[in-house]
C-alpha cells in the first residue's frame, strides 16, 4: 500500500482506430514501480464512485485508470438510471468490439508509464464486469480480472435482451485468474447465470474464484446508493486486494479499507 500520496487526472487514451478517449487516471506519487489496474465503469459512466474506486486503488500501490466507454458515442445524457439506459438504447447501445479497443488502450497506457511495473489487472462493474470477462477472453495482456456482478456474461438462450456475444463463449481463451463478486439477491446476473459462469470456468480448467453474498443485489459495493451492504463490500473488497496481491504485486493485504 503507498503512502497515501498520489496523482489523478484526466488523460487521453489513442485506440489502435485512431480513436480518442478520455479517461481518469490515478496513480501514488513517487517512483514505483507500480502494476496497473483497468476499472471499467458501471452503466453510470466514470461517475463520482468510479472515479473514487481509481483513487482507492492509488492508495494500495496501484496505477488505475478508467475509460469513458461513452466517449464514442458523444456522451451520454441523464443523472438517474432510467435516463442514462434511454440515452444508451437512443444511440444503439455500446458496441463490443469498440470497448474492447477502448480496454486494450487502457492497458497499452498503463505499460507505458515510466512507473510501471508491467503487470496490468481489470475490474469491471455492472456492464464492467461483462467487459472484464469478455475482454479476458479476448483480449491479451491481462495478468488478473475481478468481475464485480456483471450482467448478461452466460444469459439464457431465451433472456430478453441477449447481447450479440455471449462472453463465456470465449472461457476456452481466458488465461487470467478470475475473481468474482455477486448478489444472490440480484437479478441480472442472477444465481442462476452465475452457475452458468462458474461451470463453464470449471469445464475448461480456469483459475477462478466467486464469493456470492446472502441480504446484496447489484451494486452492493456502490456507497452512494441504496444498494450497498456495508459487510458484504468490506469482505469483497479484501478478495480484491487479497487476488491483486497475489496475482498482481507484493501490496499490503489486509490493508486498511
Amino acid at each position: 500500500m503507498s503512502n497515501g500520496a498520489m496523482v489523478s487526472e484526466f488523460v487521453t487514451l489513442t485506440t489502435d482506430d485512431g480513436a480518442e478517449v478520455d479517461a481518469y487516471y490515478a496513480r501514488p506519487a513517487g517512483e514505483g514501480p507500480f502494476p496497473g489496474v483497468v476499472v471499467i465503469q458501471h452503466i453510470m459512466g466514470v461517475d463520482e464512485w468510479i472515479m473514487e474506486v481509481c483513487r482507492r486503488f492509488a492508495h494500495h500501490g496501484y496505477g488505475a485508470v478508467a475509460p469513458n466507454l461513452y466517449a464514442r458515442m458523444g456522451g451520454i445524457e441523464g443523472s438517474e438510471l432510467d435516463e442514462l439506459v434511454a440515452s444508451l438504447r437512443s444511440k444503439g447501445g455500446l458496441k463490443d468490439e469498440l470497448v474492447l479497443g477502448d480496454l486494450k488502450a487502457s492497458i497499452d497506457y498503463l505499460r507505458a508509464q515510466p512507473d510501471a511495473s508491467g503487470k496490468v489487472g481489470m475490474i469491471g462493474f455492472c456492464m464492467g464486469g461483462r467487459y472484464t470477462y469478455l475482454a479476458a477472453g479476448k483480449l491479451d495482456g491481462i495478468d488478473a480480472g475481478v468481475d464485480c456482478w456483471g450482467g448478461q456474461v452466460a444469459p439464457a438462450p431465451d433472456a430478453v435482451n441477449r447481447p450479440a456475444i455471449a462472453a463465456v463463449d470465449f472461457t476456452a481463451n481466458i488465461t487470467a485468474p478470475i475473481l468474482g463478486l455477486f448478489g444472490n439477491d440480484d437479478s441480472s446476473p442472477n444465481p442462476a447465470e452465475v452457475d452458468r459462469t462458474e461451470a463453464a470456468l470449471k469445464e475448461h480448467g480456469k483459475t477462478y474464484e466467486f464469493h456470492r453474498y446472502d441480504g446484496a443485489g447489484h451494486a452492493f459495493l456502490v456507497w452512494n446508493r441504496t444498494s450497498y451492504r456495508q459487510q458484504q463490500s468490506n469482505d469483497a473488497w479484501d478478495h480484491t486486494w487479497n487476488w491483486f496481491a497475489k496475482y498482481l504485486a507484493p501490496v499490503a493485504v489486509g490493508a486498511a479499507r
